[in-house]
């Protein structure tokens, strides 16, 4: 049997395969085990596979690659709308193989494991990062009801232990020796961010990408890394306008009848990288004031009129297509000279 196209629906255990001949005619319909699945690729001839782009999808994409085949990954958002009647996994591989050879279909960029790596040290910071937020909530609110505070700000959670330590004030015994576990869970947490971010600061350095997308105001190392790391290629993207509304920073839209209506934010995309251009932004927008940039003196202007939240997204949204112009050319940001 001569295959041309697989719709592959991965899963933990059991995956469903799906192929059809070039005229589009049903050759190949099998459940596949795990340990099963590259022999099974193995036995027959390279040809196109479609996937979902969901957990395991890359590493899949790697190891079926290697044996030959063009694989290309899809949002799944994308390939939902061929599903026929009923989910199951036999659906879901055929409307897989149908979605992939559609001629307007989007694809997802396979990552390479260095750059899955990178994003790792990524979700490990940021979910550290919550847990410290949180166990740093728990601890004022604690000592809030025995009268002692502090003002807002981690840097000022140190003058709460140092109270912890002294061994002074109103605290019983019991509740300091409670407050110190979680002082010492807090200093941990601290320092295995500190170690993940060091680990972020040598690939930038390593990375020419990363330094270029540096240059750009409101992109620190942890934004540049993690733009590399999960774009790879910025020629995927057409302009910056279209990586900026995959990023969901631009107005969903509601048209309809020759009618047009904006909403808010479509919060499409990856949900990280959109929270670090937004935090970003709040940046440059903070210091605005002070500088007189091209970015500043828009930023000025629009403020002038909208309010400070709009403006940071929108700062958020040029922010990106900047980002995607020094990635697509691999040029450092020049800007724009400002008249005196």
């Amino acid at each position: 049997m001569k295959i041309a196209t697989i719709g592959l629906d991965i899963a933990k255990n059991v995956f469903q395969v799906h192929g059809v001949d070039g005229e589009g005619r049903v050759v190949l319909r099998r459940k596949v085990r795990r340990d099963k699945l590259l022999g099974l690729f193995s036995d027959l001839e390279p040809c196109l596979v479609g996937m979902e782009a969901c957990a395991t999808s890359h590493h899949w994409a790697r190891e079926v690659a290697a044996l030959g085949y063009e694989v290309k990954l899809m949002p799944p958002a994308y390939v939902k709308a061929y599903v026929k009647r009923n989910k199951n996994d036999a659906a879901d591989a055929e409307a897989i193989c149908e979605a992939v050879t559609r001629p307007t279909m989007r694809f997802v960029p396979v990552k390479s494991a260095d750059a899955q790596s990178v994003l790792m040290l990524h979700r490990a910071r940021h979910l550290l990062v919550r847990q410290r937020t949180a166990q740093v909530s728990a601890l004022r609110a604690h000592l809030a009801e025995y009268g002692i505070v502090a003002p807002k700000g981690r840097a000022h959670v140190r003058d709460l232990v140092a109270v912890l330590d002294s061994g002074g004030g109103p605290l019983p015994d019991l509740a300091r020796q409670t407050l110190l576990l979680i002082a010492r869970l807090i200093e941990g947490l601290t320092e295995q961010i500190r170690k993940i971010e060091i680990e972020l600061m040598a690939w930038h350095r390593a990375s020419p990408a990363c330094r270029r997308l540096e240059t750009i105001p409101g992109i620190g190392f942890i934004t540049a890394t993690a733009l590399v790391a999960t774009v790879g290629d910025a020629h995927t993207f057409r302009s910056g306008r279209q990586f900026a509304a995959w990023l969901g920073l631009v107005p969903k839209q509601h048209s309809t009848g020759g009618k047009e209506r904006m909403g808010g934010i479509s919060k499409m995309g990856d949900r990280y990288l959109r929270h670090l251009l937004v935090i970003g932004a709040t940046a440059v927008l903070r210091y605005t004031s002070r500088k007189a940039t091209p970015i500043s003196l828009w930023a000025n202007r629009l403020l002038e009129r909208k309010p400070a939240r709009l403006v940071t997204v929108a700062v958020a949204n040029k922010m990106a297509r900047i980002a995607w112009a020094v990635m697509s050319r691999e040029e450092n940001y020049r800007s724009t000279p400002v008249a005196a």
